[in-house]
């Protein structure tokens, strides 16, 4: 199941797909497309559409040995989100993780335990940044 980086960007619906998938594990057609219509309404048919281009591209498995095919995402949660971010990084911030996180604090109202978390984060990265390499 592990891809280590997709091979395509995403469209932003095979995205909430996905988050279908990542969340439900595998699910028929009909299940995703229910989970989708709590969002916003979307034919059977796209959705049956939409998840064979998306085994085209890789992006989920399909089982095809009920009657019902089930399919499951084939990228992981974790190895996408860090796949779309270093794109997001390298063409809005040129790289820049700092202006990333600078812009994404002074953004947003962040709460006490956001900040606790952060600063754990940054003692983390930094007592590994002083350890010795072998």
């Amino acid at each position: 199941m592990t891809n280590p980086t997709p091979p395509l960007k995403p469209t932003e619906t095979e995205l909430e797909i996905l988050q279908i998938l990542w969340q439900n594990g595998p699910s028929t057609v009909r299940f995703v497309n229910e989970a989708q219509n709590q969002v916003k309404e979307t034919g059977y048919t796209t959705t049956l559409k939409l998840l064979q281009i998306m085994h085209e591209k890789n992006l989920v498995s399909r089982d095809e040995e009920s009657r019902s095919h089930l399919y499951q995402a084939a990228v992981t949660e974790e190895d996408t989100q860090k796949h779309l971010l270093d794109r997001f990084l390298d063409t809005a911030f040129r790289g820049s993780a700092m202006k990333l996180v600078m812009q994404a604090l002074g953004n947003r109202s962040t709460t006490p335990d956001e900040l606790n978390q952060i600063k754990n984060l940054l003692k983390r990265l930094e007592d590994d940044s002083h350890k010795p390499t072998p």
